[in-house]
Parts: C-alpha cells; structure tokens; sequence
C-alpha cells in the first residue's frame, strides 16, 4: 500500500547552488530508485531559522512530496541522518486534509506567479 509523504528539510547554508542542487538530486534519485513517486517539489530557498542549530542561523529549505511504500521512509530518513549537509528534515504522511491543503496552496502559488507575469507584459 502506497501512501503520499511530505518531506521537509534543511541544508546547511555553507553550501554552493551546485552542491544544494546535487544534494536534492540525490534525495529525489532515492525517492525514485526506491519505487517512489516524486509528485511535487518546491525549493524554499535561504530562510533564517527559528533557533540555531550546529551554531548555523540560517539553512536552505527544500520540500519534496512524494508517494511511495512505508518502508522507503525509514531508508529516507537514515539517509538524512548520514548525510552531514543535512541539518534538520521532517518526513509527514499526508492526510485527505493535508491533500487538499496542499493543492489549494500551489493553486493560490500558480496564480500570484500568472498575475506576475502578466503584469510585467
């Protein structure tokens, strides 16, 4: 049984574009070479954070919701811990509620992007 995962995590800001990019990359090839289904992906860019972690005050953000089996979260997720680059990360099973969350929110993303657009025209 498959069910859809929402997963959050931070980098450490000391990264390069290149080295955040591969790094993502490589969380995603995992999601994928594990059967998974990567069905939405946004990066948050550079965010201050609530507390410093590791002496860090800032990290780059990155969201990936993906389907997949249960046990390819807990494969995720060491991956996470092993991984030096990665400061924190969050992994959610998402909910009917949390779907439809989710879609209203990139909609109302989709939207103000347009309305960007057409205004600089």
């Amino acid at each position: 049984m498959t069910n859809r995962y929402e997963t959050v995590f931070i980098l450490t800001p000391v990264l390069s574009d290149d080295q955040t990019k591969e790094t993502v990359k490589k969380f995603k090839d995992l999601i994928k070479t594990g059967s998974g289904k990567v069905r939405h992906e946004e990066n948050w860019g550079m965010r201050k954070l609530a507390y410093p972690i590791q002496k860090k005050s800032s990290g780059f953000y990155h969201l990936i919701e993906f389907e997949s089996e249960p046990e390819l979260v807990a494969k995720l997720e060491t991956e996470y811990r092993r991984d030096e680059r990665v400061i924190r990360f969050l992994t959610v099973v998402m909910d009917k509620h949390h779907l439809a969350f989710a879609e209203r929110r990139r909609n109302k993303q989709q939207a103000k992007q347009e309305t960007v657009a057409s205004n600089k025209d």
